[in-house]
């Protein structure tokens, strides 16, 4: 940051790397940038560890020897496009390590010269010099390889103080050129010489001398205006020590007579490469291919680029002829707005021919052309139609390779295509091509693209590429990846930007051989068909180009815009054969968990016993409390085994029964119901008894219903506790008899106190005693109830005969 008057001015400072300035040795580099900032003077506060600094296109005038002191790390400095014009250039000889200097586009009028031993670079170009700015210190820098200078006046003398340099580039850039000295520029020790001339200046002097210096010559605006030199002229101009191999002609008005003299100038020469860009010409062709020389030459390589025509109605085809009759490898003819080309009638050697982004129709291949040693044509950018008509021309030469990008080609399924066996590469890029494109191409093609036009499909009556090992069908209307059943070399594939949702199984299956694969930027679903293609990058690493961030799901909606390695999808619902086989696994494990349970703990019997509790519960929401305590019929229910019958008969009725029937007893032989299941009789009775009796001997454990019955009676769904149950125990029954299946009566025997039957029957009074406790009746309060529901359930039987029993046996 400077402080100028009351403006601050900051330059920026950015950190580089090796290579981003030219000549810069070193990892890392300080960038400080200053340039377009009205600057009158350097800044005083660069910091010191600078080794670019850009104070180009400001309002310097003079630099002062203090100016770079402070910078002494300085490598590349650019001054080009101010105001400066005087320079001493030992204010640089604190700057040791200084590399690049450019002070082109200045007000130059002298330089002091002082020795800059390490400079490499040294623009001096399109300043105000009256001669060469060059003295005897310039050849002391033996490290100089780019040389830029300018003068209005040219002399030999100049150049021989540095004549014995060994520079890689001379830049003359002239602002004006007043005098120049015939045979200066042959002084200078340079590869490649480029001269830029001042409007309305003779380059034909320059042009001979200049292809006398160096191996590359390149000359920049050459009009007409200059003085023209006639083809006598020409030919006493003695070419015999000519160097150049590579003549590059830019920034050219000329008239068409003056363009041809340069090509006959130029073609008994040294020069096997000549260019001409950005050419402008007009006017009648007076001079054609009937009077050119077309003998004695090196030539192998003209190319016409960027051409405009002065006149829109100049005799072009005589111009096509010179061009084509000339007996070279290479021609060029590019940017011209040619609607068509004519060539002779007779074989010529051309090896490549490139007429990209002209006008040329189907015309072209109408005529019988003789090309028997092309092997490269680009025909990008025309307006082609017919990819048939271009394969019946191929099919009369060698070619190898092929640019048909950027037209309109099209191909009809009926159209018969015959390509040469040698075309190795084919570029039909940015056609309007559909499916039918595959059934016309060469068999012997190796790369193809196909990228920008309308295929959908590959279709299965593809030709058999056999040699084809790149395929480029990017930006198309495919839904699917190409299989590889028609291409079994393909090793390169690129498929970005069409319309594939999930590739099938064909492409993982036939393309074995695919190394890198390019399919970013489709619409993916991320459903279970994607699983193979997702897992492809993780088996074959670095096969996928732009993993991962090119691959995005856009459906389902919960993953869109998810990346495809972020997405998980789950092995079992994406295998169906696994999802079957655990499905038969879990199946068998239940299975088997069930016949345990079964063999085991009796399953069978709870699941009845479930059964039976979810009928009651369901009788049970639908009855109200009080309806229930109306339905009470008897005082208790009594079960028993079989072989505890006759004790149940001849002790515990009588004892409880007696002959006033204040306690009424369930009876089964009186009280079930024929008409319902044993389970229904057993849970009914249950519900209309306030009590439920158990007699538990090692009889009562072996019997079914017996099971039953206590299994109801301890889910009682009518009592919020066990107390309606009563325990008598008339045997012992060790706890090791009782299945399984009966741990409600452990759990029972365990808790809750039980009556005991008494061996000694001097003890029996106590027994019965603690029953009749045990069963809590209020005869009083429940007496009437009772009655009224014997008599009407039961037909008005007499009182003493609703003492009964039930023996669960026998049911």
């Amino acid at each position: 940051m400077r402080l100028i008057g009351n403006i601050y001015i900051f330059c920026s400072i950015v950190m580089t790397v090796e290579g981003e300035v030219p000549e810069l040795p070193g990892e890392r580099e300080l960038m400080t940038n200053c340039s377009n900032m009205s600057l009158r003077n350097v800044p005083a506060d660069l910091t010191p560890a600078t080794t670019t600094l850009d104070l180009s296109y400001n309002l310097l005038f003079q630099l002062q020897s203090s100016d770079f002191h402070s910078v002494s790390k300085l490598k590349v400095l650019i001054l080009c496009h101010n105001r400066i014009q005087q320079l001493n250039l030992k204010i640089f000889e604190f700057n040791k390590e200084l590399r690049y200097l450019d002070l082109s586009n200045n007000r130059l009028k002298s330089v002091s010269w002082y020795s800059l031993a390490g400079l490499r670079y040294l623009d001096l170009s399109f300043n105000d010099f009256d001669t060469m700015p060059i003295c005897e210190e310039a050849g002391n820098m033996s490290h100089l390889e780019i040389l830029g200078l300018s003068g209005a006046k040219i002399q030999k003398s100049d150049f021989q103080k540095i004549a014995h340099l060994h520079l890689n580039t001379v830049f003359l850039g002239f602002r004006t050129l007043s005098h120049y000295e015939e045979g200066s520029l042959p002084i200078l020790n340079v590869t490649k010489l480029h001269i830029v001339l001042p409007m309305n200046t003779n380059f034909w002097i320059l042009l001979h001398d200049g292809m006398k210096a160096s191996k590359i010559l390149e000359m920049t605006n050459i009009d007409g205006k200059s003085q023209f030199v006639s083809y006598e002229m020409q030919r006493n101009l003695s070419l015999e020590n000519a160097k150049t191999s590579v003549l590059l002609l830019n920034k050219v008005d000329l008239f068409w007579d003056d363009l041809f003299s340069i090509f006959q100038f130029v073609w008994h020469t040294s020069v096997e490469y000549f260019q001409i860009q950005n050419v402008t010409f007009g006017g009648k062709v007076y001079l054609d291919h009937n009077s050119f020389d077309y003998s004695n030459t090196v030539m192998r390589t003209v190319k016409l680029e960027h051409v405009h025509y002065r006149m829109p109605y100049i005799q072009q085809d005589k111009i096509y002829l010179l061009l084509t009759k000339m007996d070279i490898e290479n021609l060029t003819i590019s940017n011209a707005q040619i609607p068509h080309m004519l060539f002779p009638n007779y074989p010529t050697k051309f090896q490549y021919l490139n007429f990209a982004n002209n006008i040329l129709t189907d015309e072209l291949f109408k005529r019988t052309i003789q090309l028997p040693r092309l092997k490269t044509l680009i025909l990008k950018g025309n307006k082609l139609e017919t990819l048939s008509l271009v394969s019946c021309f191929a099919n009369n030469t060698p070619l190898e390779h092929m640019d048909l990008s950027q037209n309109l080609l099209q191909h009809k399924n009926d159209e018969n295509c015959s390509w040469p066996e040698t075309v190795v590469t084919m570029n039909l890029s940015y056609n309007k091509l559909s499916d039918s494109v595959f059934r016309c191409l060469p068999k012997s093609i190796q790369i193809l693209d196909l990228n920008n036009n309308q295929i959908q499909t590959v279709p299965k009556e593809t030709i058999y590429l056999t040699a084809l090992q790149e395929l480029n069908i990017a930006f198309n209307f495919l839904t699917d990846l190409p299989g590889c059943s028609h291409f079994s070399r393909l090793s390169i594939l690129n498929i970005e930007m069409n319309l594939i949702l999930s590739p099938s199984l064909d492409f993982f299956q036939s393309c074995q051989k695919v190394k890198t694969l390019n399919a970013g930027r489709n619409p993916f679903w991320c459903t279970c068909e994607l699983k193979h293609f997702i897992q492809l990058e993780t088996y074959s690493e670095g096969m996928m180009v732009g993993w991962s961030d090119s691959y995005i799901c856009e459906y389902p909606l919960n993953l869109r815009g998810t990346r495809l390695k972020d997405v998980h999808l789950p092995e079992l619902s994406c295998n169906t054969a696994l999802l079957i086989v655990t499905i038969v696994l879990i199946m068998l494990v239940l299975g088997l968990v069930v016949t345990f349970c079964c063999l085991h703990f009796d399953l069978p019997w709870y699941l009845r016993m479930l059964g039976q509790c979810t009928q009651t519960w369901h009788r049970v929401r639908k009855t109200a409390q009080e309806q229930l305590k109306r339905n009470v019929q008897f005082h208790t229910f009594i079960a028993y085994g079989e072989h505890d019958s006759l004790w149940v008969k001849n002790e515990l009725i009588p004892n409880l029964e007696k002959e006033d029937g204040s306690i009424l007893i369930c009876l089964y032989e009186r009280n079930f119901d024929p008409g319902k299941s044993v389970s229904e009789n057993i849970v009914s009775f249950m519900e209309k008894s306030y009590k439920s009796i158990f007699v538990l001997s090692p009889n009562f454990v072996q019997s079914e219903w017996c099971h039953y019955e206590l299994y109801f009676a301890h889910h009682n769904l009518f009592h919020e506790n066990t107390d309606h149950i009563i325990l008598i125990l008339l045997e012992p029954i060790p706890f090791y008899c009782i299945p399984t299946r009966c741990h409600k009566l452990k759990a029972l025997l365990e808790k809750k106190a039980y009556l005991e039957w008494p061996k000694d029957r001097r003890k029996c009074g106590l027994f019965w005693a603690n029953l009749r406790a045990a069963l809590n009746i209020h005869v009083s309060a429940t007496r009437e109830m009772c009655e009224l529901q014997t008599f009407t359930e039961f037909n008005e039987e007499p009182r003493g005969s609703t003492v009964s029993l039930i023996r669960t046996d026998c049911l």
